[in-house]
């Protein structure tokens, strides 16, 4: 069976700051609303093994409702499973075993799943043309939107259209 199949993946990116934590927990939210069963993994981009203290975004995406909730960051996967280094493919097997119907991802950039970017600033523009599979773009008012984007795109305060949008996405089938 390949990855992804039985389950959606969607994954939220963008710099620190961009409202990435807050946007999966409202699709954590909308999910379980649903009865949908929802895992995330959230990747520590900051440098260093993720502590408890670090970990906090996991704990958000669980009192959101996640039935499984990983952070990981250099070679540490914070379920307490430690080897030399961890990929997104590596954690993704754990998670096959696991029963879900969707698996938020948060970080990852240089992966290829569908993705959410939000944009904060002007110099988040470059993220546009560094990662692949953009199902939609978040901006925040401070993000100068001079011009159309080629993905549906919304303000970051449009959440009912946005969550309406994503929703669609993680029901349609693989």
């Amino acid at each position: 069976m390949a990855l992804g199949q039985h389950r959606k993946i969607l994954q939220i990116v963008g710099y620190q700051n961009s409202g990435k934590t807050t946007v999966m927990e409202q699709l954590i939210t909308q999910a379980t609303t649903e009865g949908l069963r929802v895992g995330t993994i959230k990747h520590h981009g900051h440098g260093g093994i993720p502590t408890i203290e670090s970990s906090k975004d996991s704990a958000r995406h669980e009192k959101a409702g996640a039935s499984v909730t990983a952070v990981e960051g250099e070679g540490t996967l914070r379920m307490s499973i430690h080897q030399s280094n961890w990929q997104l493919a590596d954690i993704l097997a754990i998670y096959e075993s696991i029963e879900m119907d969707i698996i938020l991802i948060e970080g990852y950039k240089n992966e290829h799943y569908p993705k959410v970017v939000l944009l904060r600033q002007a110099e988040d523009q470059s993220l546009l043309q560094k990662v692949s599979n953009i199902v939609c773009v978040l901006y925040w008012p401070t993000y100068p939107l001079d011009k159309p984007l080629d993905y549906p795109t919304f303000s970051i305060h449009e959440k009912a259209q946005y969550i309406e949008v994503l929703m669609r996405e993680m029901r349609r089938k693989s």
